[in-house]
């Protein structure tokens, strides 16, 4: 069995015993209200606030943590809508990508089991600047389950590739 195929198998079983990897410090995580089930390198925290997307107000939940020089997140809102769903997610992408003092780079495919299918689901990578000038890298995944919208996060200096596939290909819409 190749490694690839080992570590799926590993995060499979780990999801579906719910159990965390201490020696790893990845827990699988079901963020509240969320309706997904995720790895953390970490235990985030629960903020949230109001903001625009798609030209309307609407309560944004954020789960975040700090782990090995980067930050770790998972943003959802409910549009209401299903006609704001997409303009939603282009809007996730933009400010994020603006957040790193960049525009937004080319979106990949993503495949997240149980996600409804919607041409702004992707991934991206962008390469920017903190507010103070450091160099900053982020890798996001948007994507949307019926009305709600969905935003996984890695933020730090260099996103090491391994570590956010771990994070990214663990996304389940839960059932």
């Amino acid at each position: 069995m190749s490694s690839r195929a080992r570590r799926g198998a590993a995060v499979a079983l780990a999801l579906a015993m719910g159990a965390c990897a201490p020696s790893l410090d990845w827990c699988a995580v079901h963020p509240a209200g969320s309706g997904v089930t995720l790895w953390f390198p970490c235990r985030p925290d629960l903020k949230v606030r109001r903001v625009v997307l798609a030209g309307s107000p609407v309560r944004l939940a954020l789960h975040a943590c700090d782990a090995g020089g980067h930050t770790w997140a998972l943003a959802w809102a409910d549009m209401v809508d299903p006609s704001r769903v997409g303009a939603a997610l282009a809007d996730l992408r933009r400010t994020a990508a603006m957040n790193a003092g960049s525009a937004p780079g080319p979106l990949q495919p993503i495949a997240v089991p149980g996600a409804t299918p919607n041409d702004h689901s992707g991934h991206m990578r962008v390469d920017g600047r903190m507010p103070d000038g450091r160099p900053v890298q982020m890798q996001l995944a948007v994507f949307a389950h019926g009305t709600s919208v969905m935003q996984a996060t890695v933020v730090g200096p260099g996103v090491a590739d391994e570590a956010a596939q771990m994070f990214f290909s663990s996304i389940r819409i839960d059932p």
